[in-house]
This record gives C-alpha cells, sequence and structure tokens, in this order.
C-alpha cells in the first residue's frame, strides 16, 4: 500500500488524471487526462512557434485578448489541479500505508500541489496583471510601417517632480530601429535647441512659419507648453492616445533630425524612481560628485545638501538614480543629458529575463505610473522582437550638443547629414 501511495501521487503529478482512472473516479480521471494533454499539446505549439516566428509568437503574448484566454485557461487548470490531487491524496489511503511512511507521502503530494497549482495560479494573476498594464500604456490605434527601412520614437522625459510645477520635457530623445536587424541610434536632442523648424504640413506652421522664433530663448522644450496651452492646433490628439504638446514637441523634433518620427513614448520622472527600485536598483560609474537637492548661494556653491552622490562604481535606488539624472550644479545641460544615456542603458541592462519574471509585478506597476505611447499594442511583438535583436548589439549615440552642433543657431542641413550617416543601413556591430 505504501508503494501504490508513491504511485499515484507521482503519477497525479506527472500525468493529472491518471491516478483516478487506475484507481478512483473514471469519469474524472478521463477529463483530467484529456486537459493534460491538451495543455501539453499547446505547450509544444507554443514552443515551436517561439522557435519558428518568434514575432509571430511575442505579438500573441501581448495580445489582450490572448492574455485574457490565458488568465481564464490557467486559473482553471490551478482549479482542476488542486481538485485532482486532493482526490489523489484520498485514493492513496495513507491509513493502510507504512507508517513512517505517511508523513513523507502526505508531505510530497501537498509540495507537489503547491507547485503545479501554485504556478499555474500565478500564471493567471500575472497574464491578468499583463493584460491590464498593457491596455493602460499602450492605447494607441495607429499601425505605421518602418520609413526607410527604420522605425523611429521620439522619447521625451517629462521631469514633473514633488518640486516642480508642471510637466517639462528635459530629456529629449529620437530612437532610431533599423526594422530588420534592431540595430539601434539614440539621438540626443538639447532641450535648450533653439529655431526648431516644423515638418511638412505641422499646425505649427501657422504660428511660425520660420520655425521656433518666439522672440528671446525660443527653447525646444517650451513646445510643450505651447502645445498644452493651444490645444486647438491639435484637436485629435487625446483621441489618438496624445497630447498637444506631445505633437507640437514631434512636429519640431521631426524638423531638428528630418526624420519621421511613427510614435512617442512621455517617461514621467515624477515616478521614474518607482520603477528602478522595482528593477531592484541600476549599476552606474558615477564621474563626478554631485548633489542631492539642495541650492546653490551667491557664489554658486551648493547649500542645503541632502548628501552627495560620490564618483565611483555605485548601485542606486531610485531616489539616487533620478537624483543622478537630474542633477544640475557644477555642470552643464550637456553633461546631465549623457548622464541620462547613461540611466537609460542601465536600466536596460537591468530587464534581463530573470528580474523581469521574478520582480514583474513591481515592474508592470511602476510602468504603468510613467509611461505614456501612442504605440498600439499590436505593435508590440514586432518591438520586443527588435528589442531583443538589440540588446545583443552596440548602442550608437549621436548627441546633438556643442560643439558639434551650434544650439542657438543651428545649421539643420548639417544636423539632417549626421541624422542620415547614424542611421545608414549597415552591419551589425556585436555587443563587446
Amino acid at each position: 500500500m505504501t508503494k501504490r501511495a508513491w504511485i499515484l501521487v507521482l503519477l497525479g503529478v506527472v500525468i493529472p488524471g491518471s491516478a483516478q482512472v487506475l484507481a478512483g473516479n473514471r469519469r474524472l480521471g478521463r477529463f483530467g487526462l484529456a486537459t493534460t494533454l491538451a495543455l501539453w499539446f499547446l505547450a509544444i505549439v507554443a514552443a515551436l512557434v517561439w522557435f519558428l516566428a518568434r514575432p509571430f509568437a511575442l505579438g500573441v503574448a501581448t495580445n489582450g485578448i490572448a492574455l485574457l484566454i490565458a488568465q481564464v485557461l490557467l486559473a482553471a487548470y490551478a482549479v482542476l489541479w488542486v481538485v485532482l490531487a486532493l482526490d489523489t491524496l484520498r485514493l492513496t489511503r495513507l491509513v493502510k500505508a507504512a507508517p513512517r511512511a505517511r508523513g513523507f507521502i502526505a508531505g510530497v503530494a501537498v509540495i507537489l500541489l503547491v507547485t503545479t497549482a501554485g504556478t499555474a495560479a500565478y500564471g493567471s494573476y500575472v497574464s491578468g496583471v499583463a493584460r491590464t498594464t498593457l491596455a493602460h500604456v499602450f492605447g494607441g490605434t495607429t499601425y505605421s510601417d518602418p520609413v526607410n527601412g527604420r522605425y523611429n520614437i521620439l522619447l521625451l522625459g517629462g521631469d514633473a517632480g514633488a518640486d516642480r510645477t508642471g510637466l517639462r520635457p528635459d530629456s529629449i530623445s529620437v530612437v532610431s530601429i533599423d526594422a530588420n536587424t534592431g540595430a539601434t541610434t539614440i539621438i540626443g536632442v538639447p532641450r535648450n535647441l533653439q529655431r526648431a523648424p516644423f515638418s511638412k504640413g505641422s499646425p505649427m506652421l501657422g504660428p511660425f512659419p520660420n520655425g521656433y522664433d518666439c522672440g528671446v530663448n525660443c527653447l525646444v522644450s517650451f513646445l510643450y507648453t505651447y502645445g498644452q496651452e493651444h490645444p486647438t492646433l491639435y484637436p485629435d490628439a487625446v483621441a489618438h492616445h496624445s497630447q498637444p504638446g506631445i505633437e507640437a514637441m514631434r512636429d519640431a523634433i521631426q524638423g531638428v533630425v528630418g526624420l519621421k518620427l511613427q510614435y512617442y513614448a512621455l517617461i514621467d520622472m515624477k515616478g521614474f524612481q518607482n520603477l528602478v527600485d522595482a528593477l531592484g536598483g541600476i549599476t552606474i560609474e558615477v564621474k563626478e560628485r554631485l548633489p542631492i537637492n539642495g541650492g546653490q548661494d551667491a557664489n554658486g556653491q551648493p547649500t542645503q545638501v541632502y548628501r552627495w552622490i560620490e564618483p565611483g562604481v555605485q548601485k542606486m535606488d531610485g531616489f539616487t538614480a533620478l537624483w543622478y539624472a537630474r542633477s544640475r550644479h557644477g555642470t552643464s545641460d550637456y553633461d546631465r543629458m549623457a548622464r541620462q544615456r547613461t540611466v537609460q542603458a542601465a536600466i536596460l541592462a537591468q530587464f534581463d529575463p530573470g528580474t523581469v519574471l521574478t520582480k514583474f509585478e513591481a515592474i508592470a506597476k511602476a510602468s504603468g505610473q510613467i509611461v505614456k505611447t501612442d504605440i498600439p499594442q499590436g505593435m508590440l511583438g514586432k518591438f520586443v522582437d527588435l528589442a531583443s535583436k538589440a540588446r545583443a548589439q552596440k548602442l550608437d549615440n549621436l548627441e546633438l550638443v556643442p560643439p558639434l552642433v551650434d544650439v542657438i543657431h543651428p545649421n539643420f542641413t548639417d544636423i539632417h547629414s549626421l541624422v542620415a550617416q547614424h542611421t545608414a543601413v549597415s552591419t551589425p556591430t556585436p555587443t563587446p
């Protein structure tokens, strides 16, 4: 009877339903076996699709309907496995097993129950979290093809910290991705670039036919506020999961870099530190001593500093990383841009499969708080596949800053030429 009990418990885990077919309710057993075989079939099909058509598999995995189906099925499997496992434990007739083996048999049965049913239940929960987060973040409806073989995304870092009023896009980048290889170029546009031209057909050409000339200090980052204050220029922006300020920025940056920007992504720095904390922190090599908080006296020296970020390799939490990216004292806007790129690269490096799986809920929650984009959910499979290709290649950076670019009187013809050189089709360079 002891041997029989072990066999039933192990069979019940390896092939749920088989224990009932052998020694219990055969109708329940056949149902359990059928669902088990169906699960195995789906797993094999999923594995084949993953290896043979990964973009399609990623598209299904990020589809709201597919995630809902997975959520329901996994929850149903979890309940079924609990029922089958408890019934299997009943069929073992522990009272007739050897006294010393009873505790071990029951313990193993419970552990296996938690492992199988618990995993399915957690998978159902994760599917639900992913479905809710993706629906919240990716609400766009426009599907765009690559232009000249590339997807170009406007990336804005909106600084809306607790000590600031409103949102200002202090970090402006264009992420240009080769649609075939995933080779990626990040083009940094300084927030204090002036006289930005607007792309053809832009509503901004009405008030500014010769580019953004507002009189004095017409910084390109001010266009976000201008767009928000003149929503009639972009009456359909909100309906397309955007904002008038974002569309004004998009038209300006298109004119600056000479690329069609199919999508945008806005990262609100107010919730940025939550994402870094969700990832378990990021590792940064600090080049110079930087203050956290505080102001400056008449001589430009820092006052009321909370603490200092010291030079050297550091594991930063979200609070420290935010101040590392934002700190201005003793450095220029261009140094700040370089630090922001460093933070971006560190965050991308932390998005490894192990981190995402073990901290999925916190990452999803933080991402839903800080990211807005008009990328439609149906495009996620394509972009996730390109991102996986990009991770294996060296990231190309082009910073449109002095002395390369005169930010007060920019030569946009030269800028377009620089951008064209960096976004030309080339052979992928492996990451060293």
